[in-house]
């Protein structure tokens, strides 16, 4: 995914992560629908990929896993008014399990390569608010089939992956969304926009206008782009519809506070250095 930044001939261009998941739509859906505003090169990638490309300078800014900017404030600043988020159940976010979850201790989970912040999300509900400690292991949510019963005791599963996902008779789903919300009375923001800090302001101030306008359009003309983008993520248009509008898309006061909560207990859980103020990207 990408590379150096090229040369600048003429308007400068800013590389922009896209979550290959039908919730980043809504934020970057004038970017997707439209014709693409010189100087911003879409770079598509699961959020793992993406959060390892802005760690790497392959891209300038992203929608990258929340846990990111806990793990590297010194280099990231956050994108005002910009999440993936949600406030109780998100559907797309879903532990799987054979037994109920307070008899996981010692038991096999598996967790997906393709998140960061859902799997720190769930050893903190696992260890925390239940008092389990399971194994964990990784698998690619793509290819694996259906694990339970046969390689783990329970499986966690993220974005379109989970929604499209028809749970078999018997199990016990925990949302992990609904969770954290009924525990901490908090919202819980997956993903936030976070930026290289040495991006130059006027590319970065250019993005955030564009972007605030994105979803402003979005917001619009969501029935409509439910409608041209279910088939992609194969689901209805009526599901994807609904499944946008269960989400939270501004970084609020209440969503800055339960994304600092859940900063603090990643800390306590050896996910991440202390954190203590969330820093933006000022472009004057």
């Amino acid at each position: 995914m990408g590379g150096a930044r090229p040369p600048d001939h003429g308007t400068a261009m800013i590389r922009l992560g896209h979550i290959d998941y039908s919730n980043c739509v809504p934020v970057h859906s004038r970017l997707l629908e439209r014709v693409r505003p010189e100087g911003i090169q879409l770079v598509m990638g699961v959020p793992s990929e993406l959060n390892e490309a802005l760690a790497t300078g392959r891209i300038d800014a992203a929608p990258c896993s929340s846990i990111e900017y806990a793990r590297h404030t010194s280099q990231y600043r956050l994108l005002r008014g910009l999440a993936i988020g949600s406030e109780g159940p998100v559907g797309s976010i879903l532990l799987e399990s054979a037994v109920p979850v307070e008899e996981l201790d010692g038991r096999e989970v598996w967790t997906p390569t393709a998140s960061a912040s859902s799997v720190v999300l769930l050893r903190i509900l696992l260890e925390r608010r239940f008092g389990v400690m399971p194994r964990y292991s990784w698998f690619h949510q793509a290819d694996a089939g259906d694990p339970v019963g046969v390689h783990a005791t329970a499986v966690l599963r993220i974005g379109d992956v989970a929604l499209r996902r028809k749970v078999p008779a018997g199990r016990y789903v925990l949302d992990l969304g609904e969770a954290w919300t009924s525990w901490t009375g908090l919202p819980f923001a997956y993903a936030v926009w976070q930026v290289r800090s040495e991006t130059p302001a006027d590319e970065v101030g250019r993005l955030h206008g564009i972007l605030l306008d994105s979803k402003s359009w979005y917001e619009a003309n969501a029935r409509e782009l439910a409608i041209r983008h279910a088939s992609r993520y194969g689901l209805e248009p009526d599901r994807l519809y609904a499944y946008w509008t269960s989400l939270r898309y501004d970084l609020d006061e209440r969503m800055q506070a339960g994304l600092l909560r859940f900063f603090a207990l990643a800390t306590e859980v050896g996910e991440a250095p202390a954190v203590s103020r969330l820093e933006w990207f000022e472009t004057g």
